[in-house]
């Protein structure tokens, strides 16, 4: 069997594989696209989230912040509200007259003595 082949098949031919790989081609570049579409719009949902999530953590480091400040204040108004704080205080307040008063009466005992 003897296949002849004329310039119009010829060129029929040629014309069919090209176009048969333009077509290919095609087919995987849409698949690509599609594929970075989903890609995209997967890393924007994952943005998002993040976005979100460092929103939540914002505000909680704020909330502690003012936590933190509002136990720095009660601790002090507390501290100082304390008996045992008035007590030393009271304390610090009669040693500091007690060596006052010494010192009057040493300085009274060296004047009186010349």
């Amino acid at each position: 069997m003897i296949v002849e082949f004329n310039l119009a098949n010829l060129i029929f031919i040629l014309i069919a594989v090209v176009s048969a790989f333009w077509a290919l081609i095609k087919i995987i570049n849409i698949q690509q696209d599609r594929r970075q579409d989903e890609r995209f719009k997967a890393l924007g949902e994952m943005m998002k989230a993040i976005a979100a999530t460092q929103e939540k953590n914002a505000l909680a480091t704020l909330e502690l912040e003012r936590e933190f400040r509002r136990h720095q204040t009660d601790s002090a108004r507390e501290y100082v509200r304390r008996d045992d704080f008035v007590r030393h205080v009271g304390t610090l307040e009669a040693r500091i007259d007690n060596f006052a008063l010494r010192m009057e009466r040493a300085l009274d005992n060296l004047g009186a003595k010349p």
